[in-house]
């Protein structure tokens, strides 16, 4: 039911021709850049950390990682991520679909600023098998993203 949420929340946002359900596995990054024929640094992907408030999702290149000191400095508490048998009620989506569309409500979505090197990104939609074409700013707008930050360094 992810994939859907993810979906509905673009058609109704006018961003649903922008999505891909495809046949095969995109549920790595290396995985998506193969099943796009793209870079892997221009996957999206989403860093899943547990928050004070519950979840927050890091929107970040696929050529990084997170940076503890940064984060905790931009957040003001240690990052930790999600474990994976509790992203899915957490966030809403399971690992390998993690998105920053049909969310649960309360995830706080921010956008790193490695994303902004490309012209084009692309985020899961709710599954291991979808991709969706973004400039780094319709990302931004689309996640409805509360900030750029910059909490990442090459990995």
């Amino acid at each position: 039911m992810s994939k859907e949420r993810a979906l509905a929340q673009l058609q109704a946002e006018g961003w649903g021709d922008r999505v891909r359900f495809l046949d095969v596995d995109t549920s790595t990054v290396a995985l998506a850049a193969q099943a796009l024929g793209c870079e892997p640094a221009h996957i999206a992907k989403a860093l899943a950390l547990k928050s004070p408030a519950g979840a927050l999702l890091v929107l970040a290149a696929g050529d990084v990682k997170l940076s503890n000191p940064k984060f905790r400095e931009r957040f003001g508490f240690k990052a930790q991520m999600i474990k994976a048998g509790e992203v899915e009620e957490l966030v809403g989506h399971a690992p390998g679909g993690v998105c920053p569309f049909g969310v649960n409500p309360g995830v706080e979505i921010y956008c790193d600023e490695s994303l902004k090197r490309f012209e084009t990104v692309y985020p899961a939609c709710g599954n291991d098998q979808s991709a969706v074409r973004f400039s780094p700013q319709e990302l931004f707008e689309a996640s409805h993203a509360l900030g750029w930050v910059d909490v990442t360094k090459p990995a």
